[in-house]
């Protein structure tokens, strides 16, 4: 074929992972409207469902021998909510390239595509630094990583202790094809989301990947991945934010080096309640 002039194209479009953070079906998504924009700065609540429920047994019917006195009669145990939190995490693209021939409009579409392909990333990225390395209990043995199924067996036992409800694991987008080996996850067919024979939710993120820390924000060691469980996902989403806006389409070129900038933002908020678990697991047999 003869050698010619390179023909321009649309670019080619992505989607961004089915099973991260932000499309996991299990996670529940609050789009925050203007009435409401203050949750944006943070929120937070009463825990509900974190305090254990008991196996009440009688003393009367105690039909035990005994010649020991049998102590103070037993009491009925009562546990107080705690106040959780969540905190805001910015997320935002920047587009740049020189001014001729690069509009505002497509210096906008380049700002507003990135950040629709990788916000999801980024998410998992803030929720990790800001949450799950900072209130993990470290569920690792002394004698060193396990096995991914030993893992997801240590994590879902640590929430069912503390938690009645249905939980979310976090799993490193590399640790994803290993959970398939030992049928640990499998796929609902009706909502498409990945979850335990638990029933335990499953979050597959880049994000992970991209930090792999333990609590801590510790690096894992080469071989290794950091897994972490939590209760469910509620998760705030704010609206995107174009600076500068198409009023301002001038204000986006630096007249120093006639650079044109575009910044695509928005806030989200991660939420989850009672207990936070880690394990190390090894990916390298």
């Amino acid at each position: 074929m003869p050698a010619g002039l390179r023909s321009t194209v649309e670019a080619i479009p992505g989607r961004p992972l089915p099973h991260g953070i932000l499309g996991a079906p299990c996670t529940n998504i609050v789009d925050v409207t203007e009435d409401r924009i203050h949750e944006l700065n943070g929120v937070e609540w009463l825990s509900l469902g974190c305090c254990p429920a008991h196996h009440w047994a009688d003393p009367c019917e105690d039909e035990s021998p005994g010649d020991e006195s049998p102590g103070a009669p037993p009491v009925k145990e009562f546990c107080r909510p705690e106040v959780e939190h969540a905190r805001p995490l910015p997320i935002y693209t920047g587009a740049e390239c020189s001014a001729p021939g690069f509009s505002y409009e497509e210096a906008r579409a380049q700002a507003l595509a990135s950040l629709a392909l990788g916000e999801q990333h980024a998410v998992e990225v803030g929720f990790m630094r800001t949450k799950l390395n900072g209130d993990a209990v470290d569920l690792t043995p002394t004698a060193g990583p396990l096995s991914v199924a030993q893992g997801v067996a240590v994590l879902e036992d640590c929430l069912a202790s503390a938690y009645g409800g249905v939980g979310t694991i976090h799993v490193p987008a590399g640790v994803g094809t290993l959970l398939g080996c030992c049928n640990i996850v499998h796929k609902d067919p009706e909502t498409g989301g990945l979850e335990t024979l638990t029933g335990n939710c499953v979050v597959i993120g880049a994000g992970y990947s991209y930090l792999n820390t333990g609590p801590g924000g510790i690096p894992a060691d080469p071989g290794t991945a950091w897994l972490y469980i939590t209760g469910p996902l509620e998760i705030r989403r704010g609206p995107i934010d174009v600076i500068p806006d198409r009023s301002r389409a001038g204000a986006s070129v630096n007249t120093r080096n006639n650079d044109r900038r575009v910044i695509a933002e928005r806030t989200f908020v991660v939420g989850t309640t009672c207990q936070v678990c880690a394990v190390n697991v090894r990916v390298c047999e």
